[in-house]
């Protein structure tokens, strides 16, 4: 089955030409899902629900890869899902299809560059924290993040590169502040364990 994605930045935005591409590509207009959010928001309601509804063998179409992900890193793993689900993904205006050899390789280059990214972003953020310790602006845990920091948290944990754990370690701080600045809408909480009724 064949399911359509769209995305615009805000609610004046038409999704119009999204739709009619779409269309064109052979996604019926009832298996086309609409949001209306920027690319940095991480909540996404009719992706996640599209995501869902996906099963072996379908297929998503967007037009543009800045119309699916908000950065490389968030790409690549959402393309590393798909595969593993064995799911088509069909990027129209950029001729990426990852049923062809050369949508396979073109999401291979990706994923070397999102590893690159990973890297030099946990060296940088160590790099300052040292830094910051050597000026001697150490006197226990800080309470906040700063924004970029915040940023790095929320893609970190999106991507599920690191636990909330590993992410409050690398910036010194304790896992509620990590949680405190996590996005609610998709931050995972822990369910409570169900008391096991005892035997009559």
């Amino acid at each position: 089955m064949l399911f359509g994605y769209a995305r615009v930045s805000t609610a004046d935005q038409n999704p119009d030409h999204q739709i009619d591409a779409l269309l064109r590509a052979g996604a019926s207009r009832e298996n086309i899902h609409i949001d209306k959010a920027s690319g940095a928001k991480a909540s996404r309601p009719k992706l996640d629900l599209v995501l869902q509804l996906l099963r072996e063998g379908d297929t998503l179409k967007v037009t543009r890869l800045d119309r699916l992900s908000r950065s490389v890193l968030h790409l690549v793993t959402l393309g590393a899902d798909l595969r593993e689900r064995k799911i088509g993904l069909h990027v129209i205006e950029q001729g990426i299809d990852t049923e062809t050899v050369e949508g396979r390789a073109m999401f291979g280059m990706l994923s070397v560059l999102a590893e690159l990214q990973r890297e030099l972003i946990v060296v940088n953020t160590m790099d300052g924290l040292a830094s910051a310790r050597a000026r001697g602006q150490v006197g226990g845990r800080r309470s906040r993040l700063s924004a970029e920091q915040a940023a790095l948290a929320q893609e970190l944990y999106d991507a599920r590169v690191k636990t909330v754990q590993q992410i409050a370690d690398l910036f010194g701080v304790p896992r509620s502040t990590v949680y405190g600045h996590l996005n609610r809408e998709t931050t995972v909480p822990r369910q409570p364990k169900k008391k096991t009724a005892a035997k009559a």
